[in-house]
């Protein structure tokens, strides 16, 4: 009964604090320090002496070195001529598909989440190159809007994905292990978001633009030299790490370095946009940081407390099946990613889901993509939608009308959790078969 009434407790506190517009890193530490306080023997050491050791080891993980340097590579490619050069490049090839350029939504956004791990930074980049050219071939807005929300949650998804990093560190599981786990999803994911422009391309005939004019073969494959540059360094930065030639820092690090060529040679490197990109991967970078910090004492604190222990007993004697506990844990995350960030929402949860997991078989990699599915909707969900609000400074439009149009993506990534269950081996066939590979 105690472990109840601490956990009542730590939730009331902590939706008192982020209620208060306390950072969520800092609310995460003052609810570990008060279930010190209160749950813990009087012969426990100081809050100090508990909270130091977890904050430090966190900070200084070299594992976590790849996060800062995944997010500095998507802040110079986001201030470069790639978004131009990208839709340049994937105009030709998407015009013949059924439902147009609307594709360029999805195949753009899968492309530059390969290189950039950020949601907010993936929507903004393709963004920027789709809804003008979009707009002026006479699309209809729903869709530009609705696949534009939709498909930018790739980049929590394909490595480098900045939720999966995190995800990683708060388990203590391999970040290359997860980045291939999310590879197959992915693509099935943005598949399925392709699949909608197709049936709305067949039910909807009315209301299909004019025609594309037609481009011989020669043409579309000059086209495509503006796509060579970002396709290279999404396969020197994801196949260093899958063929065992760098670990997940190393390929961030030679990540930056191909993304500052890129740019020098698009002749947009210029001293702002270094400072800009790198003012905006320290900010970003020491948002999460902290968040982290916040996540590794409060799993600490509830080590002590007993409750993840307690709350895995008790899952475990009610003899849940694993199935009917992640249609639980989804109907959960996706409430709480109404109020928080995907980031948040992973590592303010882990030190009590993380016991339950395990103790009902479910495997850790996979947890860790459906994990990111559900998460990727609370992007696109009203009232803490963060991609909901990048789109209405781009678009002008009220938050319910891109809520609204949002709503069948957020059904197709439901869709993409149902498919993981059934088929688990989505996530995992890679993985497995990477452990008997190079390491």
């Amino acid at each position: 009964m105690t472990e109840v009434y601490a956990a009542i407790l730590f939730v009331f506190i902590l939706f008192t604090f982020l209620g208060s517009s306390v950072w969520v890193g800092l609310s995460l530490m003052a609810v570990a320090a008060i279930g010190l306080e209160l749950f813990t023997p009087l012969t426990n050491p100081p809050v100090g002496s508990n909270m130091i050791p977890p904050i430090w080891a966190t900070s200084s993980s070299w594992t976590l070195t790849a996060l800062p340097l995944f997010i500095w590579m998507g802040e110079i490619l986001y201030r470069t001529r790639l978004s131009q050069d990208m839709f340049r490049g994937l105009a030709p090839w998407m015009r013949w598909l059924p439902g147009g350029l609307l594709h360029t939504n999805i195949a753009g956004c899968t492309i530059f989440a390969a290189v950039s791990g950020s949601s907010a930074a993936t929507l903004t980049t393709v963004g920027k190159m789709s809804i003008p050219e979009l707009r002026k071939r006479g699309y209809p807005e729903y869709m530009i809007v609705g696949t534009l929300a939709g498909a930018a949650t790739l980049g929590l998804m394909i490595p480098p994905s900045l939720t999966l990093i995190v995800y990683g560190v708060s388990i203590n599981e391999s970040i290359i292990q997860l980045f291939m786990a999310g590879i197959f999803p992915g693509l099935v994911l943005a598949t399925l978001f392709s699949s909608y422009i197709v049936f709305w391309h067949v039910l909807k005939p009315d209301q299909r633009p004019a025609p594309e004019p037609r481009m011989s073969l020669g043409s579309m494959i000059a086209e495509s030299r503006f796509l060579i540059p970002v396709l290279c360094l999404v396969f020197t930065v994801i196949g260093s790490m899958y063929f065992g030639w760098a670990t997940a820092t190393e390929a961030a690090a030679v990540g930056v370095i191909g993304a500052l060529i890129l740019a020098a040679v698009q002749r947009s490197l210029t001293w702002t946009a270094f400072r800009e990109s790198m003012i905006g991967a320290v900010c970003t970078s020491a948002m999460i940081a902290l968040i982290l910090m916040g996540a590794a004492f409060l799993t600490k604190s509830m080590g002590f407390t007993g409750l993840p222990r307690a709350l895995a007993a008790w899952i475990d004697q009610m003899n849940l099946s694993p199935i009917v506990l992640i249609a639980a844990l989804t109907v959960f995350y996706i409430i709480l990613g109404m109020f928080l960030d995907g980031i948040s929402s992973v590592v303010l949860t882990m030190a009590i889901v993380e016991p339950m997991i395990r103790q009902a078989g479910i495997d850790v990699i996979w947890f860790g993509i459906f994990i990111v599915v559900v998460v990727e909707m609370a992007q696109v969900t009203p009232p803490i939608g963060f991609n909901l609000f990048v789109l209405q400074g781009m678009t002008k439009h009220e938050i319910s009308y891109i809520s609204k149009v949002a709503l069948p993506m957020v059904g197709l990534m439901l869709l993409m959790v149902v498919i993981l269950v059934i088929w688990p081996e989505l996530a995992t066939w890679l993985p497995n078969n990477l452990r008997q590979g190079p390491s």
